[in-house]
This record gives C-alpha cells, structure tokens and sequence, in this order.
C-alpha cells in the first residue's frame, strides 16, 4: 500500500484510514444508520461499537468472516474467545440441530446437561459440582453471591481494570456495575493484596481474579501472585474464584491446570457453550452442595435457559470431540509462536507496537514498553483505532482495543497473513506510530 506523506500526523493517517473503511462499506454503514432508529447508536452489545461505523457480518464460515459488502477477513476476534471452534464446524452443527429437532424448550432436564456437567468436571478437577447459567456474567455474579452466603461475609477483593462481566467492570467511570462491596488491588502486586486485606480479611468472603487479563489487555498473571492468592485466602476462610470465562481454553484444565491450583469456585462462559450462550460455575461440594435442591436450607439458582438444549448439546459435542486436551496443547503453541513472530518484527522496525497474552489469547498494543499491569496498557485511542482500520483494510479482523483470539479452524497460513498484515501496517504507519508514543 502507498506510503503516507512525510509530514502526515497520526490524526491524518487515521483520518484518511476512515475515509476509506467508510468507503468501502456502504451496506455496513447503511445497517448501522436503519439500526440507529430502534436502538441507541444502533447498538445492543457496547464492545462490538466503533468509529466510524461497525462491520456487520452476513456470514461466517470456518476461520473467516464475510461483511454485507462481500468482503472475506480472517477472523482473529474470535467472537472474543467464544468462537474457539470457528463457524458452524460440522459436529457442532449436528449435535444442535438434533437437539432442536426434539424440541427447543422442553421445561425439564434433558439428556445433554449432566454430560456436558461431567465433561467439565473431567477436564477441571477442582469441579467437584457444577450449574449452568446464560454467560460468563451470570456465573461471577452466582460465584459472588455463593461467597457470600456460604461465609456470611459481605466484602469482595478484585483488581483494578479487571472485568467479570458486563455488570462487573472495575475501571474508573463505571456507573452500572451491581452494588457489591467491592475493594479494588493491583494485579500482578503481592504487597497490595496484603495491604488491602490488612484491616480485616475476615470481612471478605471472596477474592476474584482472572489468570490472564482479558479485557485490560491480555496481560498473564505471575505464576506466583496466583499461589499467593490461593494460599492467603486458604488461611482466612476466604473463597478464592477464578475466572476462567476466557483463560479455560489455554489448556486441558485451562489455566488453573498449568498453575497447579485448585480455587474454591471457576467460573466458565464463552466457547464452552459451543457458540451458543454459556455460562457456569462450579467447585468444592461444601459450596456447589448448597443449591442442592434435596436440602432443606438449599440455595435457589433460577434461569429459565440455564439448561437449553442447544448451548448444552452444542457444548459437549465441541469439548469431547473437538478441542480434545491435544487440540488445546496446539492451540496454546500456536498463539505463542504468533505472538513470538509479531513481537520479532515490530522489534525488528522499532514499531512501538508489543503482542501481550498466553496462547490463543493475545493483546495487540500501540506501546514498545512492559506491560504486567492494566496501569501499564495505553489509552492511545486514535493509534488503536489507526491500526484496527488498517489490519481490516488488509483482511484481518480483530478487536478495536487489540484482542486477538485465535480459532481452531485456522492454520499455519492465516497465522502468516496475520504477521504479514501487521509487518505492513508497521510499514505503512510506523512513522506516525513512534511519533505519537
């Protein structure tokens, strides 16, 4: 692609990659103005918005994805994880549409709920029981509210810039979060756990974190911040909760697997629902037990879809037959090789631009500075916006804050394009990059 002129600003470069996404998607950008007159911004889902308007897709098949104006990318969102399995893969398809053919809401439990049940519990030994929910939201607030009521405790410990759903967002500004007593630590910082416990850890019924950061960037948690947790909330009855909404998918027993250990409650959401909408939470029997409904003093845990036959037919069919523990082993390979290829190149120009994350699950960032933090991670809106436009108009999709996710169906040559995309983005935008970090 031709090089910007030299006296261009960052502002002009993204300037001029609008105009042309804008021209090249007049049937995207008709959608979002017919959308607009029914729902605010024509919006119903706030992450999928973008400036100047959003793709909205017609298709997807396999790894990629086809927009209204006919246009094919390679899909490195990934549905923001959920789509691990890729679009409409045939065992998938299968398992749902006989599900269907039986009957969509059947009002009672079905022949699919209890398998999926014990396909997780195989795969994560620290689920001892489990129950399903609609999205990975629900499942924090079910974890959340089990804490409470199993200690009898009100005070919950997370991180600041962390996300456990759409109702659950610990950055400033927020003002649509649920009412918990919420007191906020820095990941990936030993010291400020202790210091925020300090007062009174006996007051707090539960600490809640993700092993990789999802939404703050894709940022791994120390191996030994995650020990530390686990070991602290043992000592003051606090029950720890890992969020594996996201991190399941980075291994056979997702990250908790390769930590070594065992929290009180997961919580599970995303691809395990096989494209369709999932959650669950599940853990020790002396906490799951409680919605046992046999018991006396049970717990109660409604949700007219929690058991659908669709998420819970769809699910199992792609955990045991296709993202087997080697296919995930492969997939983790895979997302590190290509961010170790991204990261060499950018190196290589002196791009201020870093790959961050663990696997198949990685941040595309507009800095060349560490980042283990969300404090780390910059804002640099008009950069992010400026390379999202320009790995589009290259046949890449992915996340207007950087999220990529990769896809089973995908191989070694959509891996190449993708670095490739990235190596002439650097090429075309670098000057401009450097010059606003």
């Amino acid at each position: 692609m031709a090089t910007l002129a030299a006296n261009w600003t960052l502002a002009d470069a993204l300037a001029e990659e609008a105009r042309a996404f804008a021209a090249a998607n007049p049937a995207s950008r008709a959608r979002a103005l017919a959308a607009a007159s029914v729902m605010p911004g024509g919006n119903t889902r706030t992450v999928l918005h973008y400036t100047p308007f959003p793709l909205a897709f017609a298709k997807g098949v396999g790894a990629t994805l086809t927009d209204l104006d006919g246009h094919v990318y390679r899909d490195y969102l990934g549905e923001y994880s959920a789509g691990l399995y890729g679009h409409s893969p045939g065992p998938i398809l299968a398992a749902a549409k006989a599900a269907i053919e039986d009957g969509i809401a059947l009002g009672g439990p079905n022949m699919y709920e209890a398998r999926l049940a014990a396909a997780i519990a195989e795969r994560f030994p620290s689920v001892e029981r489990i129950r399903f929910t609609n999205s990975g939201t629900e499942a924090n607030l079910m974890a959340l509210v089990t804490a409470r009521a199993a200690t009898g405790r009100q005070k919950i410990l997370a991180f600041a810039g962390g996300y456990h759903g759409g109702v659950l967002v610990f950055k400033p500004g927020v003002v649509t979060n649920v009412p918990f007593d919420v007191t906020l630590a820095r990941y990936n910082d030993i010291a400020s756990v202790e210091a925020a416990l300090a007062p009174d850890p006996t007051a707090f019924a539960a600490v809640i974190v993700e092993p990789v950061m999802g939404a703050a960037g894709s940022l791994p948690a120390d191996p030994e911040f995650i020990r530390f947790l686990r070991e602290i909330t043992a000592r003051w009855g606090i029950v720890f909760i890992l969020d594996e909404v996201m991190t399941s998918r980075l291994g056979p027993s997702g990250m908790q697997g390769r930590l070594g250990v065992r929290p009180d409650l997961t919580t599970f959401g995303k691809y395990l629902g096989g494209g369709f909408s999932f959650g669950a939470f599940g853990g020790a029997e002396h906490l799951m037990g409680r919605y046992d409904p046999y018991r006396p003093d049970a717990l109660a845990h409604a949700g007219t879809f929690n058991n659908n036959v669709t998420s819970m037919a769809a699910g199992l069919a792609g955990l045991t037959q296709l993202f087997t523990p080697e296919a995930a082993e492969r997939l983790t390979a895979r997302g590190e090789a290509l961010k170790a290829r991204v990261n060499a190149a950018a190196e290589a120009e002196g791009a201020p631009l870093r790959m961050t994350g663990f696997g198949s699950m990685l941040g595309l960032h507009p800095t060349d500075s560490p980042i283990t933090r969300p404090e780390d991670v910059p804002e640099a809106q008009s950069a992010r916006a400026l390379i999202h436009l320009a790995l589009i108009a290259r046949g890449i999709y992915i996340a207007r804050r950087g999220y990529v996710s990769l896809s089973l169906p995908q191989d070694e040559a959509d891996d190449a394009a993708f670095a490739d995309a990235v190596a002439d983005v650097i090429a075309q935008h670098g000057r401009v990059l450097r010059e606003a970090a």
